[in-house]
């Protein structure tokens, strides 16, 4: 079994900010694609904001088993069409992890129909995530708790629907918890809310989140597809599994709005 991973970036930081070009010199989405390489079963490539329809075509969804997305100041810049584009396949079957700042791209707001927001608070401190279901698959391999020593804060309340499943939850120095990692299913698609990952911090080199990712993958992987997922046919009567006695003018034809 070969999973096809595309894991896409911004690709903005790295650009215009000197700490984070030095941090991630080839691009955060290529650092990522590293950690997932480590899994032979992943076959991993990357796409960014700036190639066309941002690496995202209709051919490279439809080659996707997982999409990966990290997200952050260009939400706005993301093609509409490519929105459309995304959802329907997860719908159908393609499963989506969010990272970080992801949590606010249109993906994955359509995707939650909600505003997804949260309190937030950039002083590099410390991250303590609790692995407070150690049975998920997610959590394979994971200790009771893992340390980031230095994070961006995300805060409660988180505005999303409730998940299927929590399977971590963050304790930041400064007091804050937050639900980070949560799972939904949307059509035949699996969802996959992982929160660390600001981009002035290592949080990509961190061998635990390495092991969440490749575990998350696995996890979101439907082998099938649900390609009319999406279509609402009409279905006559003289059509129905069970014989039907017409009881309309239209003879079963569907013609009539409902």
């Amino acid at each position: 079994m070969t999973i096809q991973t595309l894991v896409w970036g911004e690709n903005v930081h790295e650009q215009i900010n000197r700490q984070v070009g030095q941090l991630y010199p080839d691009g955060m989405h290529c650092q990522i694609a590293r950690l997932l390489t480590e899994d032979k079963d992943l076959s991993v490539s990357t796409a960014t904001l700036w190639e066309d329809q941002h690496g995202l075509s209709d051919e490279r969804l439809e080659t996707t088993d997982v999409l990966l997305w990290w997200g952050h100041q260009a939400h706005e810049q993301v093609s509409d069409e490519v929105v459309e584009r995304i959802i329907h396949r997860v719908w159908q079957g393609m499963g989506l992890i969010v990272l970080h700042s992801g949590h606010f791209s249109k993906p994955f707001k359509r995707l939650m129909g909600t505003p997804c927001s949260l309190k937030w608070r950039e002083a590099g401190e410390k991250e303590r995530l609790w692995v407070v279901n150690p049975s998920h698959p997610i959590a394979k391999g994971l200790p009771q708790y893992f340390e980031l020593e230095s994070e961006e804060m995300y805060g409660e309340p988180f505005t999303i629907p409730d998940p299927l499943e929590t399977v971590f939850i963050s304790w930041f120095e400064g007091g804050e918890v937050f639900r980070s990692g949560l799972t939904y299913k949307r059509g035949a698609g699996h969802i996959f809310y992982f929160r660390p990952g600001h981009e002035t911090y290592p949080t990509y080199y961190n061998p635990h989140v390495g092991q969440a990712l490749r575990n998350a993958v696995h996890w979101a992987y439907n082998p099938s597809r649900v390609a009319a997922i999406a279509n609402a046919p009409n279905v006559p009567a003289d059509e129905a599994p069970e014989q039907l006695a017409l009881r309309s003018e239209d003879n079963g034809a569907g013609t009539a709005a409902l």
